[in-house]
């Protein structure tokens, strides 16, 4: 596996693995990868708005989507974007 994580996920994954943490929030698919290899349980900033748009702390998963990619430049690849509304019924399967 060549990864290349910086230091401030490095850091998260090593205090999570020193203080046996529940949960860590990591967004960087290499993050998440080596978070795995240490059973480590991950989530990342959409999988946090999906649990709201769940509980109903959020109308909709789409609309704050849509701002993270168009105010901060967030990228979401397509295919998890229509994973993530499929999720929460914002979309059907069919197209």
């Amino acid at each position: 596996m060549d990864l290349d994580l910086h230091r401030g996920e490095s850091e998260v994954i090593a205090l999570a693995i020193e203080q046996n943490a529940d949960l860590i929030l990591l967004d960087e698919t290499d993050a998440q990868q080596v978070a795995a290899t240490f059973g480590l349980k991950k989530t990342g900033v959409i999988g946090i708005l999906i649990k709201a748009r769940v509980e109903g702390k959020i109308s909709s998963l789409r609309l704050e989507l849509n701002n993270l990619i168009d105010t901060l430049g967030f990228f979401i690849d397509d295919g998890l974007y229509r994973q993530a509304l499929l999720s929460v019924n914002e979309i059907d399967d069919t197209g």
